[in-house]
């Protein structure tokens, strides 16, 4: 609004000529002119409404309509007299009957405001009167007026709803694919950069030199993506620059530097060659090397700050080249970003090889990660040759002396990894590597008649196999092998040393593991803990229970377990069993091996424990477990041993007594005697008159299929009369609904017609009427 009055007010300072004194200025009124106003060309607003809306005067009706004056008003007798007198054109009646009109507009208009001044003065005299005479009302009757009520559930739960935010859309979810191949973009980015970290930064160099620029270029694509200016600063009374700036003013002040130092050259040469002459020439004069001295010190000041410069720039490159070469070698330290799957075994092998365990990790993630089977067509075969590959690496480790095993739990992870892309070629590798090693011990007895325990490479493979597969399977292509190897294992490998029983108690923990939600019954399980803990017992006669292979009652090696010392079974300490022992022990004091006795003990209990957990379910779980009982309750020394394993003792023989559940044996069902074979005579019949008269055998097996005949046929009439009856009914539903549907719309086509019929006759009597 002030911008427009600012213009109006320009507008009109300005005349349209400066000699024209009593040119006025444009009244305005509400933002419009006055004088366009005045021309009534405008409809007549809201504002100049009144009761007389829509009348016409008297003056305008005989103007434009010719006379009817009279009939509105009457005039005075001398208004007639002047008329009469002096009459007015058409033009002048126009202009009075305007002038008119105007001035009641105007009349009109000053009521109006008048009228809306008049309210406003009465508003805030009210509004003043209003505040005396307000008097407050008590509490309690203001409460109640104010009180609302409360809402109900339904009326929460709307508004509840009205305000609940609303679920944003999110983000796409990426597929698997799209993630595979940002990884391999990503990894081969890191290693373009870690490449040019070891080449020492030429790369770099040469993408921020500046392109050569035509001189017919028209820089259509120059676009200003960022403010490259830099703000002005100093620091110590040097300007304060970045890095790259600064190598680029310290090689350009070098090259200054260079070419100041060889115009010195020159000008000391030149010099040299004048005060030659001039000494030739003035060689009395004493004074003469006093003329020279300023600017030899000057020289020399110079040649000073100069060689300070060019230390400090050799110095600055020398940091610069050591930072360099630092960063090459710490690049070629670093792991690259990016790698192949190696083809060969041998090339696997020597990727791995003098590497950290994290590194190894690193390197095989990063192999998947860069060779994953949506970026490629041959990926994924070379992905499963990568499996074999870390699974044949693992066997190796397991068979270092010593063993690796903190590797191989962490190598585990991409094995299982890989066992997830492709289950049926992990399937068939673990499986490969389970048939070589039953192989090998087929092999083993056929030569020598007994087996040995495997080595550790193969228990490893055993326990991988209970975590790449479901072991609850009732059958598994890998997990039903390597059950079986298991149960040879416990039943044909002979029990010689104390790795034989390390090996051995392992292979039951395996079982175990296998079956604790199966809850399968392995018999060897049984007799094998019962065999290990035979070994413990010091008296050997008369047992009570029945051995079986590898393990016999009498023998060099039935006194595996037993302590020699009983001073070391106060100081042993419940451990878990090293999986290192199943390689050698023979490095061991006598104390460190009765301690791993009795350790071997514990572990036997704990196992049987567990037996009686799994077990304790099944009807004949009293028979399984009596040749433990047996064992346990009358031939075990568990008063020689420590208070843990005597602890252990009582509680699997408290909780065998709470598992066993009486129960009646199985008998035999009874059943009636035969009686003997009785010679009965042949009766005949007797030949009676009647409807069986002369009935021989033949006769009344034909008599029986006419009667059953005659049967048949007439249950065959009774069907098909009652499938008959249905029918009929069925169709007849069927016609009574056409219709009773037929009636129906009969009846609407009458109505309907009927309708038509009275609104023609109605029309026709109308017309009649107007007629």
């Amino acid at each position: 609004m002030m911008k427009r009055f600012a213009l109006e007010r320009q507008r009109s300072g300005e005349k349209r000529n400066v000699y024209n004194l009593n040119e006025d200025e444009e009244l305005t009124h509400y933002g419009q002119s006055l004088a366009d106003m005045e021309k009534l060309n405008d409809a007549v607003e809201s504002d100049s409404d009144t009761e007389e809306r829509g009348a016409l005067s008297a003056e305008l009706t005989a103007a434009h309509f010719g006379g009817g004056g009279g009939l509105l008003r009457r005039k005075a007798p001398s208004e007639l007299k002047d008329e009469l007198e002096k009459p007015k054109s058409r033009k002048e009646l126009i202009e009075d009957l305007i002038a008119k009109s105007k001035q009641e507009k105007r009349e009109r208009q000053s009521q109006k405001e008048k009228s809306l001044e008049l309210t406003e003065k009465l508003d805030s005299d009210w509004r003043g009167i209003q505040a005396l005479l307000s008097h407050k009302a008590p509490k309690s009757d203001r409460q109640k007026e104010v009180e609302k009520p409360k809402p109900d559930e339904y009326d929460k739960i709307v508004r509840e709803l009205g305000f609940e935010m609303k679920a944003q859309p999110s983000d796409r979810m990426k597929s698997e694919q799209e993630l595979a191949k940002e990884e391999q973009e990503r990894l081969e980015r890191l290693e373009s950069e870690r490449l040019r970290r070891m080449r020492g930064g030429d790369e770099d160099k040469s993408a921020r030199r500046p392109k050569h620029i035509s001189a017919d270029d028209l820089m259509d694509g120059f676009i200003l993506d960022k403010d490259d200016r830099l703000m002005l600063s100093y620091k110590d009374g040097e300007i304060n620059l970045p890095e790259e700036d600064k190598e680029k003013d310290e090689a350009s002040e070098d090259d200054v530097g260079s070419e100041e130092e060889e115009e010195e050259d020159e000008d000391g040469s030149d010099a040299g060659d004048d005060e030659d002459g001039e000494s030739n020439a003035d060689s009395g004069e004493s004074d003469a090397p006093d003329n020279h001295s300023d600017l030899e010190s000057d020289a020399a000041g110079s040649e000073e700050e100069e060689g300070d410069a060019a230390g400090k720039t050799e110095e600055k490159k020398t940091k610069r080249k050591e930072a360099k070469k630092a960063e090459a070698e710490a690049a070629k330290s670093e792991l690259p970003f990016t790698f192949t799957v190696p083809e060969s075994y041998d090339r696997f092998q020597s990727l791995l090889s003098g590497k950290s365990t994290e590194q190894q990790l690193l390197v095989l993630e990063r192999i998947q990660k860069c060779n994953h089977p949506s970026l490629a067509e041959g990926n994924k075969a070379k992905l499963e040759k990568l499996f074999g590959f870390l699974l044949d690496y693992i066997g190796e480790l397991a068979n270092r002396d010593p063993s690796e095993l903190q590797t191989i739990d962490k190598l585990v992870l991409p094995l299982f990894n890989l066992c997830q892309m492709f289950p049926e070629a992990a399937a068939s590798s673990v499986r490969g590597v389970l048939g070589d090693a039953a192989r090998t011990m087929e092999e083993m007895i056929e030569a020598k008649g007994r087996a040995a325990f495997p080595g550790l490479d193969v228990l490893i493979y055993l326990k991988m196999t209970a975590i790449l597969f479901p072991t609850s399977d009732f059958w598994h292509p890998v997990v039903t092998p390597a059950l079986t190897l298991m149960s040879q294992l416990l039943t044909k490998c002979q029990v010689h040393v104390l790795e034989d029983v390390t090996a051995g108690l392992f292979v039951c923990c395996l079982f175990l593991e296998y079956v604790s939600l199966s809850r399968r019954f392995i018999p060897e399980l049984v007799n094998f803990l019962l065999g290990a803990l035979h070994l413990a017992v010091p008296s050997k006669e008369s047992v009570g229970y029945t051995l079986v292979p590898p393990f016999k009652s009498h023998g060099r090696n039935s006194e595996l377990l037993l302590v020699s010392d009983k001073e070391d079974t106060q100081t042993w300490e419940k451990k878990s069993l090293p999986l290192e022992a199943v390689h050698c022990l023979k490095d061991r004091s006598e104390t460190e091996i009765n301690h791993f006795k009795l350790t071997c003990v514990a572990v036997c209990l704990d196992l049987v424990r567990r037996c009686v957990d799994i077990y304790g379910c099944l009807p004949a779980f009293r028979e399984i477990i009596h040749p433990i009982t047996t064992l346990l309750s009358r031939h075990l020394p568990a008063s020689e041993y420590p208070s843990q394993i005597q602890d252990l003792h009582k509680d699997i023989l408290s909780e065998i007594e709470r598992k066993e559940k009486p129960y009646t044996p199985l008998v035999f069902e009874r059943k009636m005697p035969v009686p003997m074979k009785m010679f009965t005579p042949k009766v005949m019949p007797v030949l009676e008159f009647g409807r069986n008269q002369g009935c021989n055998r033949v006769e009344r097996e034909r008599k029986k299929l006419v009667h059953k005949h005659k049967r048949e046929f007439k249950g065959a009439v009774r069907e098909i009369r009652r499938d008959n009856q249905f029918l009929a009914r069925v169709q007849l539903s069927e016609t009574m609904e056409r219709d009773t549907e037929r009636k129906r719309k009969v009846k609407d086509l009458f109505n309907s017609l009927s309708t038509q019929e009275g609104e023609w006759k109605a029309l026709k009597r109308r017309k009649m009427k107007g007629k």
